[in-house]
């Protein structure tokens, strides 16, 4: 498949419903590849992004792969839940067990960045668990508590901006971590994770409601939650590809090293020049994991 071809590949959107003890609520997805190919892709976002963070991954392997890529709940088209302690990693995984259900398959390949990586962790940590390979992109048991701080004030923020332009500066801003882009890729990362008001005013996608529990799960008791996702971790048999922007503010290296000598043995690949997280759009990013996801 060539490089014109890829950027023609088509996608489908859907939605399959799940449930809350608040009750149910959609969640939307993106399809890629050919809808009977028995190997699924998983790529599961970020905490404040969405499914088109994959469009150029999922390009490059839906010729391998029926390739879907969910909006979490609360997230770009899927619904908002009614009540908001809910926004929560055991809801999350919940919806994507139903999701799997949906699609028939007993087992998944999957990408997660950051917020995805952790519902992979903690997924692939279970007994009979549909993970067969496992790509936890810039994420980890252990991370930094000024980092998580920092991201726990701005994702509750409420902004409002005056113009496309003004809201993609600040996309920008907010995400410079993610190392070197084109303007092209740039437009894609923001245009996606904003939203245009009826007054003209842009706003982010998501609801800010999911910053309490956020807050909740990470802070309420730090040292707990982190013992209990390096137990998560140690439990993980699935080979696991890690990659990890070396300029990364939320998982240390010593972390990431550490990573590669307990559990499942993570394969580290470092970026350079890279913070939180990569975005996978490059191509040697996309080859990385279609390297290990192949092999």
């Amino acid at each position: 498949m060539n490089q014109a071809q890829l950027q023609n590949a088509p996608c489908t959107i859907k939605s399959v419903q799940c449930f809350s003890p608040a009750g149910l609520h959609r969640m939307a997805y993106k399809e890629w590849g050919d809808p009977a190919n028995p190997k699924v892709l998983v790529c599961v976002h970020g905490l404040t992004r969405v499914s088109d963070d994959f469009d150029n991954l999922a390009q490059a392997m839906c010729k391998y792969y029926r390739v879907i890529c969910p909006d979490i709940v609360g997230r770009g088209r899927s619904d908002w839940l009614r009540d908001p302690r809910h926004y929560v990693i055991p809801q999350y995984n919940s919806d994507m067990v139903t999701l799997l259900a949906r699609l028939n398959v007993e087992k998944v390949d999957w990408v997660g960045t950051s917020m995805g990586g952790l519902m992979a962790l903690e997924l692939a940590a279970m007994p009979n668990n549909p993970i067969r390979k496992l790509v936890l992109n810039d994420i980890g048991p252990a991370l930094d508590k000024n980092s998580l701080a920092a991201i726990g004030d701005y994702v509750g923020q409420e902004l409002h901006f005056q113009s496309y332009a003004e809201a993609e500066s600040y996309i920008r801003s907010i995400s410079a971590a993610f190392g070197p882009h084109t303007d092209a890729q740039w437009h894609a990362l923001a245009s996606s994770v904003l939203r245009q008001q009826p007054d003209g005013r842009w706003i982010r996608h998501y609801d800010l409601a999911l910053a309490e529990a956020f807050k909740r799960t990470y802070f309420t008791d730090a040292a707990k939650t982190e013992a209990m996702l390096w137990a998560a971790y140690d439990a993980i048999t699935a080979p696991t590809l890690l990659l990890h922007g070396m300029e990364s503010g939320l998982l240390s290296v010593e972390s990431a090293k550490r990573m590669t000598t307990r559990g499942p043995k993570a394969k580290l690949v470092s970026l350079d020049g890279i913070g939180h997280a990569p975005t996978l759009m490059h191509d040697d990013q996309i080859a990385i994991v279609k390297n290990f996801l192949l092999a």
